[in-house]
């Protein structure tokens, strides 16, 4: 889902080649079953959103997170999510999952009242350090990383005051903040698992590097970005953009282990095999672009007539 209203953007060429090497990973090990993408602008075009997917990606994006309260889109938002949460808790083959990044994270925390989401102070933006809690060390979304991994963000609002009781009853678990201490780098929370089969982070995990310098090509960014934090500190930024241990490892581990082990989930029930783990090494696509070019979309054939359909939103 593409939740940028409409706005040029470097995430959904990120989420596009993510897509495309997880239906290469589940046709390498499933050569019967065929995989489809539906892609949909819901926040400038109020296209409604497909609740017969398997697997959703939901995009960052501009604004605040309560535009458009009340809108079809929200209200379709609204329902999607629900679903999602209700058909994991049933489980079985017909169980989704929904991945929100950014701005979507920030529509999931405001939906389910789960913490304050409120304006910065000012913008937060360029490769920074993400914390884990001791139980987002266990779980499988953050699980390779340790005490701390490192992302893309950009971001004007942040969910704060989270409201462990109601996390906690709707079966979800803190797994990431802005600081190991939760206050001395920031409050933010920047990582949750919301509630079954909905999971959710406010850092940009699908950037890559010809992201990241297409986004500092800008003068105006990389000022900005200077003025802010500091010459040296910009340096820093972009040896880590050629570290394997930082962003490119982010990358190669968080969507696409998302992906698997939410496929994985119904792999059983419908008769697929199940997919490997993700190798833990930086994944090819990382450095692959010389220039932020759009991947080929992934194919959205029509299947033949019997032939087994995984469908991704």
């Amino acid at each position: 889902m593409d939740m940028n209203n409409g706005h040029v953007n470097q995430a959904m060429r990120c989420l596009r080649g993510l897509t495309a090497a997880f239906f290469e990973r589940v046709q390498k090990h499933n050569p019967g079953v065929s995989c489809e993408v539906v892609e949909v602008s819901p926040r400038d075009t109020n296209a409604p959103i497909p609740a017969d997917c398997d697997l959703y990606l939901s995009s960052g994006g501009p604004g605040s997170p309560f535009d458009g309260e009340g809108e079809p889109w929200t209200l379709d938002y609204a329902r999607l999510l629900d679903g999602v949460a209700e058909s994991a808790i049933q489980g079985g083959a017909d169980r989704r999952a929904l991945f929100a990044i950014c701005y979507s994270f920030e529509l999931v925390v405001h939906h389910y009242q789960l913490a304050d989401v409120v304006p910065r102070a000012d913008r937060k933006f360029g490769v920074m350090p993400i914390y884990t809690t001791p139980v987002g060390q266990q779980h499988p979304l953050l699980s390779p990383f340790g005490d701390r991994l490192f992302a893309f963000e950009h971001r004007n609002w942040e969910a704060v005051n989270l409201d462990e009781r109601r996390l906690g009853g709707l079966g979800g678990q803190l797994l990431a903040r802005e600081s190991r201490d939760g206050i001395s780098k920031g409050r933010a929370i920047l990582g949750l698992q919301v509630a079954p089969g909905v999971e959710a982070v406010q850092f940009h995990p699908e950037a890559d590097r010809a992201g990241v310098m297409s986004w500092l090509a800008r003068p105006e960014q990389a000022a900005a970005f200077k003025a802010t934090y500091g010459e040296v500190t910009y340096h820093a930024m972009l040896r880590t953009l050629d570290d394997p241990r930082r962003l490119a490892r982010t990358y190669a581990l968080v969507i696409p282990g998302w992906l698997g082990r939410c496929f994985n989930e119904i792999a059983g029930p419908r008769g697929y095999a199940e997919l490997p783990p993700i190798e833990d090494a930086p994944c090819p696509r990382f450095a692959a672009h010389c220039r932020a070019e759009d991947p080929p979309t992934p194919s959205a054939r029509t299947p033949i007539p019997g032939e087994q359909v995984a469908r991704g939103a």
